[in-house]
């Protein structure tokens, strides 16, 4: 009797365990954001060609809440910017004393950080920032994180030196448009819907301020994670010259004890339909297999993710 019962057990267990690798959540970000609605075709994606899989993407306050949510152990996927996933990985800042068992799956896309102003403001270098009113990011972002090592690298101290709010992009954009702050920051793909609709107001002309000069800067403390780059200017209505800045890369993670078949199918999915995703956003054109590399991402691949890849001839060990 005692064996039957513990066979029920172990069946029930292992069901459970089957639905929970079946039915996931994508963590994604704010609504104004890239992460929002790539996480939505994403899910339809995976939903439609993954079998017996049912996943609904989440409104979070981005990376470092997605990393969180992924620490839980619960079935997530997470889209996040590479700086907070190290953190997460190694137990520090942010997640200091609580490591994330946290896996790549893939490299998405490169993120852009946006100093944003406008004409008007004063805010024409990162310098002026001091004494001007400053969100750097939701709290749980992974935003918030570059924004203050943009700052540090500056000469700046975030706390004394600027009067500093923590809004997500939606809510910077209506706060910069009511006057209740001077710029903002946010990391994102190309375009940002809500940096789109701020360039397109009318009577506001925005300003991207440079940044690029503080890179070496950046990754002389934290490591090799930003790469100096351009914002076109034909990128947001309104743009006097291209904005040079700081990108890092975005990944798709994943907890470690995600079962392997479970990782190669939702790889596979991605790829084998990105058409589907570039319809949702464009930023899912730089979904490519050249960007699949060890030194892509800072924290180790999920072993589904490394056979899918290596069959398609890209060695992640």
């Amino acid at each position: 009797m005692r064996f039957l019962t513990r066979a029920v057990a172990l069946l029930t267990s292992a069901f459970a365990l089957a639905g929970q690798a079946q039915n996931l959540s994508i963590a994604t970000g704010g609504t104004g954001g890239v992460y929002y609605p790539l996480g939505g075709g994403m899910a339809a994606v995976l939903s439609r060609y993954v079998s017996g899989m049912q996943a609904t993407a989440e409104v979070t306050g981005g990376s470092v809440a997605n990393l969180q949510l992924i620490g839980t152990g619960k079935p997530y996927l997470g889209m996040t910017m590479a700086d907070a996933t190290l953190d997460a990985y190694k137990g520090q800042d942010k997640f200091t004393g609580k490591p994330v068992p946290v896996r790549t799956l893939m490299v998405m896309y490169p993120n852009r950080m946006h100093v944003v102003s406008i004409e008007g403001a004063g805010v024409n270098k990162i310098a002026d920032l001091k004494g001007k009113r400053v969100s750097t990011g939701s709290g749980g972002s992974a935003t918030e994180v570059m924004a203050f090592r943009v700052i540090e690298a500056a000469g700046l101290d975030k706390d004394r030196d600027l009067r500093r709010e923590r809004l997500g992009v939606a809510e910077s954009v209506n706060a910069i448009k009511d006057r209740k702050i001077d710029a903002f920051f946010w990391v994102g793909g190309l375009p940002t819907a809500a940096i789109t609709d701020l360039a397109s107001t009318p009577g506001v002309k925005i300003k991207l301020i440079d940044h690029a000069d503080l890179v070496p800067a950046m990754n002389r403390k934290y490591g090799d994670l930003y790469v100096q780059d351009v914002i076109p200017k034909d990128m947001y209505r309104g743009m006097d010259a291209d904005n040079k800045q700081a990108t890092v890369m975005n990944l798709l993670v994943a907890h470690q004890n995600m079962d392997e078949k479970t990782a190669y199918s939702i790889v596979k999915a991605v790829f084998e339909h990105k058409e589907e995703l570039v319809r949702v956003h464009k930023e899912a054109e730089n979904f490519k297999l050249e960007n699949q590399k060890k030194e892509a991402s800072p924290i180790p691949w999920h072993p589904g993710a490394v056979k899918y890849f290596s069959e398609k001839g890209i060695k992640l060990q």
